[in-house]
């Protein structure tokens, strides 16, 4: 198994270019199932998880192209309306090929899906959705089995403001018969540039940003070219890693309203930020200040971040606590931070963390996606040297990161 090697102790400066959010790509790879015909992306991060969809895709009938920075999707030969199961447990965002399907051939069936173990996220808030709309669902043999004579639109509200079942729901009720009224929607910003997707194919869906999403049903989708918008989880990465280690990085390819939340934690914590319309440009001090965090769905802070900022957290100054609101299991990344020197304890949901200059290298394992990412940040200002396995969980979200890690300084490579 590979695994990344990290000297530490390195001051990170330079420039780094954000590639394609992750959390985009996924759901508008999904959605050109809905016009049977070709899509045109651009900004597409190749990445693990991207690479499963396109295997789901294909595995489904599907053809996927890339040429030089571009990737054209045709879905006009895609023949059944089951997802792998061996792919579907891969990762958990491959649960919103279901709206897709649901939304084409009005028939879906897949197993529960995979993915990093980072709390319960069940689909109940998805499948409750999908009954509204006059979906019939059944379990057989633990897959999920869905079935509709026609899809109508109706009105649905989210008990919790889930990114996956919001996404499902609009791609299932693209093509209905009527209009659909969701509330208490989840206001991403990967939300919206689905909805702007799926509104240039020619669906009529208003509301985007907001917490009431009305999506009116059309006969028909057409063939689109699209620009993925950048990953701001990545972004908040590279700003860190200059935070972590006194830096100076400049991260360019980025929408600063995206990542507002993160910017107001990293100036809480006496970084000097320079704004501009497409780049944010960070200079640490010598040693952050301690800052409390509490993850909320957005515009508050984002619990994709919580782990990554928990990192460069053990080594501020003074005591911080970060509460963790949406998922349960999202501290397994400390007790490996602590295995580096850091000191922090957990009680339930929330995590205290007394800030220390004695970070050492250590052999550390990768436990999910940004827990991982949590792992290179703490490298990154340890003394000596730190392996991390698992890396395959990292790699899962973030294009290229050995060659932009290092462009701005940091001594990390690959051991296989």
């Amino acid at each position: 198994m590979s695994k990344f090697i990290i000297q530490g102790g390195k001051k990170l400066e330079g420039e780094v270019k954000i590639s394609g959010s992750k959390n985009s790509a996924l759901p508008i790879i999904a959605a050109t199932i809905l016009n049977s015909g070709k899509t045109t992306l651009y900004n597409v991060p190749n990445i693990q998880d991207v690479k499963t969809m396109f295997e789901i895709i294909e595995d489904i009938g599907g053809k996927v192209t890339k040429k030089n920075n571009k990737i054209i999707i045709d879905t006009s030969n895609v023949h059944t309306y089951e997802i792998p199961d061996n792919l579907m447990r891969k990762m958990r965002s491959s649960v919103i090929l279901a709206g897709a399907l649901l939304g084409r051939y009005k028939r879906a069936r897949f197993s529960y899906p995979g993915g990093c173990e980072i709390g319960s996220r069940p689909i109940d808030l998805h499948l409750k959705g999908f009954e509204k709309l006059g979906i019939n669902i059944k379990e057989e043999f633990g897959e999920i089995v869905c079935n509709a004579d026609k899809i109508k639109g109706t009105q649905i509200h989210l008990d919790f403001p889930s990114v996956g079942a919001t996404e499902n729901i609009i791609l299932a009720s693209c093509l209905a018969e009527g209009k659909t009224i969701l509330t208490n929607s989840a206001k991403e910003p990967e939300i919206e540039d689905l909805i702007k997707y799926l509104n240039k194919m020619g669906a009529k869906i208003k509301g985007e940003g907001t917490d009431k999403i009305e999506i009116e049903g059309v006969t028909r989708l057409a063939e689109v070219s699209y620009n993925i918008m950048p990953d701001r989880i990545e972004a908040g990465t590279y700003l860190i890693a200059g935070a972590v280690t006194g830096g100076k990085i400049k991260i360019t390819n980025v929408k600063p309203e995206h990542i507002e939340p993160l910017l107001n934690k990293l100036e809480e914590a006496n970084c000097e930020l320079s704004i501009g319309k497409n780049y944010v440009e960070i200079i640490a001090p010598k040693r952050i200040k301690a800052v409390d965090i509490k993850t909320m769905p957005y515009p508050g802070f984002p619990t994709d971040m919580q782990s990554i900022f928990g990192a460069m957290l053990t080594t501020a100054k003074g005591t911080s606590i970060i509460t963790e609101n949406i998922f349960e299991n999202r501290y397994k990344y400390i007790q490996e931070l602590n295995r580096m020197g850091a000191k922090v304890k957990i009680e339930g949901r929330t995590a205290i963390i007394k800030g220390t200059k004695r970070i050492q290298g250590a052999n550390v394992i990768a436990t999910d996606l940004r827990g991982g990412a949590a792992l290179i940040i703490e490298a990154l200002v340890a003394k000596g040297i730190t392996q991390i396995d698992n890396i395959e969980y990292i790699l899962r979200g973030y294009e290229n990161i050995v060659e932009k890690l290092k462009q701005i300084g940091a001594k990390i490579y690959i051991e296989k």
